[in-house]
């Protein structure tokens, strides 16, 4: 069995078990009770995929990067929120009912407007709205759906498994990133020399303090949610989008697997930053 299957199974099974872990852990009281601010959505849906994409275009229009990395940075940004992005609210003092909101909301959103945007801005990769779309709705969606399924109708059973579920994720993203290493090391130390990381850090700073500084109607912790989701990157659905990339170049694996480090060491900082300004903190 070839290094690249094997990656590629990785791939797969930390994206299943991170997704059904997801679904099984999520509060949905909470997240009806938030969903129903018409606010909170539509700061999601600007932030997420209309100022997000945005900014990633216009910095690959001024920064100079290869295609296959210009073409990791814009599939990243429409994919907002991160596996940790719960850990990250709670550091910040953040409000918790509305980050569980934020991740649901991401994660089904991501899943849509993915495959419509990604042909639309990326240029040069042979790529079209099915195809993206077929493995998110197998790799995301599905195992999103079926561990809320599970929590729903059976409650025992879901707190029983969840843990399995979750370490076979965690497990498997440390698998995934040991092979990516061992598959593509010489790229991504050759990246490491190019204006890839930068990009990719300005990136998640900038659309940190927009999303903070412009989230109107919310108040301090939910605004530090709204900045968290949006300055990571959920690489579970990225990956599942990768897979729908016909031939895409090693460079845009490699800016994609780079987001990972990037992303926790900004979305921590942050956290930090917001704790900070949190009422909380002020007690």
């Amino acid at each position: 069995m070839s290094l690249q299957i094997l990656l590629n199974f990785s791939v797969v099974i930390f994206t299943l078990g991170y997704l059904a872990s997801l679904g099984l852990e999520i509060k949905l009281q909470e997240v009806f009770n938030s969903l129903r601010s018409v606010r909170i959505i539509s700061l999601v849906f600007f932030w997420g995929w209309v100022a997000g994409p945005a900014l990633a275009w216009l910095l690959t229009r001024f920064i100079p990067m290869t295609d296959a990395h210009a073409a990791g940075l814009l599939l990243v940004s429409m994919a907002p929120t991160a596996p940790f992005f719960p850990l990250v609210v709670q550091r910040a003092r953040a409000n918790a009912s509305s980050g569980a909101a934020m991740l649901l909301l991401t994660t089904i959103g991501t899943v849509v407007f993915l495959p419509l945007l990604a042909p639309l801005v990326i240029t040069g990769l042979t790529v079209d709205t099915w195809s993206l779309a077929k493995p998110l709705l197998f790799m995301v969606l599905f195992p999103l759906l079926t561990g809320i399924a599970i929590q729903v109708g059976a409650r025992d059973i879901a707190r029983k498994i969840y843990p399995v579920v979750r370490k076979t994720g965690g497990v498997f993203l440390v698998i995934t990133l040991v092979l990516t290493f061992m598959a593509y090391g010489r790229d991504m130390l050759g990246a490491l020399g190019s204006f890839a990381p930068g990009t990719l850090t300005v990136f998640l700073i900038v659309i940190a303090v927009l999303s903070y500084s412009f989230s109107f109607g919310l108040d301090q912790p939910q605004r530090s949610s709204l900045a968290l989701a949006m300055c990571t990157r959920n690489i579970a659905a990225v990956f599942a989008g990768y897979f729908g990339i016909t031939n895409p170049p090693p460079g845009l694996f490699v800016m994609i697997v780079l987001v990972v480090p990037i992303a926790a060491v900004v979305a921590f900082g942050a956290a930090y930053l917001f704790a900070r300004q949190s009422p909380k903190y002020q007690e």
